[in-house]
């Protein structure tokens, strides 16, 4: 059962160029995603512009820079916070276990964790760790492959990732659908 209160965590995040800064890996990456959005709709790039009026979300964000997740979603939802106004802040999976734990994905510790709560701190949902379609693949394995000890475990595993990454495209169309999942999630506060 997710967190319904984080308000002791506003204040003790980075801010998002400061998570960018701070990168000790993927920092190139991470960074290039980010320069390289651009609205795919116009319509959402309205909506997003349109919460600039609102002063009552606040959006903490469980990454690390180490995480593939987090560096192909991660600039996605900084560049949609900043066309909304929305306060968002990055805490480092490390050292916020206690939150992590609230936002288990399927059992297991997975980032990003986009968290949307109100500014008293209640959470009025969350989104992550990945876009929908490329989490399937992820639900499909676990469902498939219970046993951690299975001797090919890894084999499948690994297949996973490979078809996540590919699920993830080369190129920045897997942006626009992040950003209508997140627009679906805020419509629906």
């Amino acid at each position: 059962m997710a967190r319904s209160n984080v308000s002791q965590y506003f204040g003790k995040g980075l801010t998002p160029e400061q998570f960018m800064d701070s990168m000790e890996k993927n920092k190139e990456a991470f960074r290039s995603w980010y320069d390289r959005f651009a609205w795919k709709d116009e319509s959402d790039r309205e909506y997003f512009a349109s919460l600039n009026h609102r002063d009552d979300l606040r959006v903490l964000i469980l990454a690390a820079d180490w995480c593939g997740d987090v560096v192909r979603c991660v600039p996605v939802v900084f560049r949609a916070m900043e066309s909304a106004g929305i306060r968002t802040e990055v805490l480092i999976l490390e050292n916020h276990d206690a939150l992590m734990n609230d936002f288990l994905t399927m059992g297991s510790r997975s980032i990003p964790i986009v968290i949307f709560a109100d500014t008293g701190g209640h959470v009025l949902g969350h989104w992550g760790p990945r876009p929908a379609h490329v989490q399937e693949v992820m639900v499909q394995f676990k469902k498939e492959n219970p046993e951690r000890e299975a001797p090919d475990y890894q084999d499948k595993l690994d297949a996973a990732r490979a078809e996540i990454r590919a699920r993830y495209g080369e190129g920045t169309e897997i942006h626009g659908v992040i950003v209508k999942e997140l627009r679906e999630l805020i419509s629906g506060l």
